[in-house]
């Protein structure tokens, strides 16, 4: 499976000539689902989530759809008649050749005054997942994890101790767009030794065989 680093958490998956993109959101790239030939999306919030690109992918693709869950789904399925499938925690599905389970239920505590909101990570062919704003721990092995690194939800400690218990073969990070190249050496260093498992970031546009 290729893997392509986007923009902050939205990545692009590839196999069989198919491609599945995830967390297109304002942060990424205009055209980060063009190409689609199914989206995910794990949680309502801008930078996970944006209709312009969705819209942008699903005209590119007539054949395209959108896999997320309730919250949503409810915005964008009159935008997107018959294309928009809602799904939640313990659902399994088949997304343009990919196997997905979705896996949690609710975002990450911000502050105890802010209401959470749901949010639901994605594994992938047994083997990818991506957690959305989460520190969701998935019933089932992960080779290889998509690492929020950085969020006004985490800190570092947070971050370590996630990797250490999904303990998977390798994290690359997201959720990134925040995360100043004067920080990245203290988070790549202190994750790379303390976390267990092997730490990969790539820059946007840059791919990876997982």
């Amino acid at each position: 499976m290729k893997f392509t680093k986007k923009s902050h958490s939205c990545v692009r998956l590839e196999k069989d000539g198919r491609t599945l993109v995830i967390d297109p959101g304002i942060f990424s790239e205009e055209d980060a689902a063009v190409g689609a030939d199914a989206i995910l999306i794990t949680h309502e919030h801008a930078d996970h989530f944006s209709e312009e690109r969705l819209r942008a992918g699903l005209e590119a693709n007539p054949a395209a759809e959108i896999w997320t869950l309730k919250s949503v789904a409810d915005q964008i399925s009159a935008a997107f008649p018959g294309r928009v499938h809602t799904v939640g925690h313990g659902d399994t599905f088949t997304a343009a050749g990919f196997d997905v389970q979705a896996h949690g239920e609710l975002h990450a505590v911000i502050h105890p005054d802010i209401a959470r909101i749901t949010n639901v990570g994605y594994l992938v062919d047994g083997r990818v997942f991506h957690p959305g704003d989460a520190l969701t721990v998935p019933d089932h092995q992960v080779e290889t994890l998509l690492l929020p690194v950085m969020a006004p939800w985490s800190k570092i400690s947070e971050v370590i101790d996630y990797v250490r218990e999904v303990k998977p073969q390798r994290a690359y990070d997201i959720h990134d767009s925040l995360l100043t190249d004067l920080a990245r050496p203290i988070y790549d260093n202190q994750i790379g030794a303390l976390g267990g498992s092997e730490h990969l970031r790539l820059t946007p546009g840059t791919s990876a065989e997982v």
